[in-house]
């Protein structure tokens, strides 16, 4: 374990849902940290951001100084040379500020065989550009964000009209992790032991469930029927496409395309007895993460 009394901790996306749960956790828990954003420098859990693209190699030099342990993921890109810049950025301003350890997280699975879809082949690039630096990296593959099921695209249908929408098969298992157990892993592999350097571990919840499974959990914690709806992955990509536009409805929707085409039963699951021996942390149960959000908060104003 390092001592973290002489870490200085580096977080990307620092503003965003992944990135903001990372940096809460090391400020809370006392570590000395410093946040990357694209478009604020405003402060944020207690540490200061700074206003840094990824594109901007001596910007993030600049930034890097001082730093030794560095959080880093990939913003929502799904341009290869894009991706593959970003990736050899972070390995120039690490070398130039001498890190000694660079956790990454892929945002989502990176399948064994090239799928064609940007969704992952961005971040495989990411990876192979980081693991093949020399660099003492370690790499984080989650599944799917259960917080996304907390989010105005999923909540008010769930809590108001009984119905999860997602677009995955009803028969695909995931190991839904929430945005609280992955900050969790990310400091663990980064604070943790020399072995983990050099691994690509995928991570996730406790329990892999398919849609319908899911649903019966959400039923028992809400108390009202819920059915799973297995979206078309065109239905999704065109909803999400009509509010973030149509090359950030396609990139994000590859992944379920690729989901519903090719996906075997493993790939958006991992095993959570490894991931808790591997990194020492204990995850957080489906039903307790349901029972802990307010709900209410999505509920329509009664007539």
């Amino acid at each position: 374990m390092s001592d973290t009394q002489q870490e200085r901790y580096l977080v990307t996306g620092a503003t965003g849902a992944q990135g903001g749960a990372v940096l809460k956790l090391l400020s809370e828990r006392g570590r000395e940290v410093v946040g990357l954003a694209r478009h604020t420098a405003t402060p944020h859990d207690g540490a200061i951001v700074r206003t840094v693209d990824l594109a901007d190699r001596e910007g993030l030099c600049r930034a890097f100084e001082g730093v030794t342990r560095v959080a880093a993921g990939l913003p929502l890109v799904y341009d290869m040379e894009m991706a593959s810049a970003y990736a050899a950025n972070l390995v120039h301003a690490a070398e130039r500020a001498g890190v000694r350890r660079l956790v990454l997280n892929t945002n989502l699975p990176v399948p064994s065989k090239p799928t064609g879809y940007p969704a992952f082949e961005t971040r495989r690039i990411a990876e192979e550009t980081l693991r093949s630096s020399g660099l003492p990296i370690t790499v984080l593959r989650p599944p799917l964000y259960l917080d996304n099921l907390f989010g105005p695209g999923h909540a008010p249908a769930l809590v108001n009209d009984g119905v999860l929408a997602f677009p995955l098969p009803n028969s695909l298992p995931v190991s839904w992790m929430s945005l609280d157990d992955m900050a969790a892993a990310t400091v663990a592999a980064l604070d943790g032991a020399d072995e983990l350097v050099g691994s690509a571990l995928p991570v996730g919840g406790p329990e892999a469930v398919t849609g319908p499974r899911l649903a019966e959990l959400f039923a028992r914690e809400l108390g009202r029927e819920v059915t799973f709806h297995a979206m078309a992955p065109g239905d999704f990509e065109a909803a999400v496409g009509a509010i973030m536009g149509p090359e950030l409805g396609a990139g994000i929707a590859g992944g379920y395309h690729w989901a519903w085409a090719s996906a075997g039963e493993d790939a958006f699951t991992a095993d959570p007895v490894a991931v808790e021996k591997h990194l020492g942390i204990r995850l957080t149960p489906l039903r307790r993460w349901i029972a802990a959000q307010p709900w209410s908060r999505w509920a329509r104003p009664a007539d």
